[in-house]
């Protein structure tokens, strides 16, 4: 499994249970890497896309404990400890996990690299992202080039677990 997440520079990722900020260079990186691949995420993650429906031509895998929740066009786990099996049906695929914070927490020891998009700027949050630059089971495997967006600056680097 590998992570996708946008972190602010205190490794902040939503407030409100929204993105700190949308940039549509990440969004359509988002898009390219994930489609015709698997999803996993929480169901606030789900609800906080546009109509509350999963995202076309993926696999939307929500781990929820609530057995009574019901989403149209999702897989849903109600088991952290079911989602390995689960994902036995979708191998050659690409796993993503997309958040959010508490999904990401659970889910960091069992993924393999870590896709940021690092943004640089720092926005209130109430949701972060475990540092990776203070965690040395990971390494910044890839620096990506800074970029600008809107007068936001921002990278595309990749993270890589320690084996």
């Amino acid at each position: 499994m590998d992570i996708i997440v946008a972190v602010d520079e205190k490794w902040g990722i939503g407030k409100d249970g929204n993105l700190l900020q949308r940039i549509s260079t990440d969004m359509k990186r988002f898009r390219a890497m994930t489609t015709g691949n698997v999803l996993v995420m929480g169901r606030k993650t789900l609800e906080s896309f546009p109509n509350q429906k999963p995202l076309p031509n993926r696999v939307n895998i929500v781990l929820t404990t609530n057995r009574a929740y019901e989403a149209e066009g999702v897989v849903l786990c109600h088991d952290l400890a079911d989602l390995p099996e689960l994902l036995k049906a979708y191998e050659g695929k690409q796993v993503f996990v997309a958040g959010g914070g508490s999904i990401y927490a659970q889910l960091l020891p069992q993924c393999e690299r870590a896709y940021v998009t690092k943004i640089y700027h720092t926005y209130p949050a109430d949701t972060t992202f475990p540092n990776l630059d203070e965690n040395p089971e990971w390494v910044l495997a890839e620096k990506g080039e800074v970029q600008e967006e809107n007068g936001v600056r921002f990278s595309f680097d990749v993270y890589q677990k320690m084996k």
